[in-house]
């Protein structure tokens, strides 16, 4: 089983995510007619979405149903239980990546948000980071990475740049601890 777990996200170019009140209409300014930014191929090597309850929240207020139908579907909330739709809740975003990557399957897609992030972040169970950087300055609001997430060394796999000057960077996550002591391991 090889599983990844890819981190498919956009920020501004000042790195947040969204404006403190959640607002996310910054994106708009990359919406071109025709360009998905990769994103249907990405999705078709995915069968597993993880949001957070507020990404899940902000998705429920801009769409008429819940998508991704032919997924299965986690949100991971503190409060929430049960399904909604198809969307099953999970109060343990770590465990649930862990039980995950013990299954067979595609990749997991977790789009967000921050708080999931540096859960995920902290315990090394992302895999790989794909970032579109969208040609905006917010000048704060809720960071794509929150500080006090461990160190990682990234190994760039990609860049893309769009017509619409959004630029996709494509990284994959190394466990510092994990590259140091095979790098001191004897063979």
């Amino acid at each position: 089983m090889n599983r990844k777990v890819i981190l498919y996200i956009a920020m501004s170019l000042d790195g947040y995510i969204a404006k403190h009140d959640g607002d996310i209409d910054f994106l708009s300014n990359v919406d071109t007619p025709g360009s998905d930014y990769g994103y249907t191929d990405f999705l078709n090597k995915t069968d597993t979405i993880i949001w957070g309850r507020k990404t899940f929240d902000k998705v429920l207020s801009m769409v008429s149903e819940v998508p991704y139908k032919d997924k299965k579907v986690y949100v991971v909330s503190k409060t929430r239980k049960g399904n909604h739709e198809h969307i099953v809740y999970h109060s343990d975003v770590v465990e649930l990546v862990k039980q995950l990557k013990q299954q067979e399957g595609k990749d997991i897609y977790c789009d967000g948000g921050s708080e999931i992030i540096a859960e995920l972040m902290k315990h090394s169970l992302i895999d790989r980071i794909i970032v579109s950087v969208i040609p905006h300055l917010l000048g704060g609001g809720i960071p794509l990475f929150r500080e006090g997430i461990p160190e990682k060394k990234l190994t760039f796999r990609q860049s893309i740049t769009y017509p619409s000057a959004l630029v996709q960077l494509w990284y994959d996550v190394e466990d510092i601890n994990k590259s140091a002591a095979s790098a001191t391991s004897p063979v």
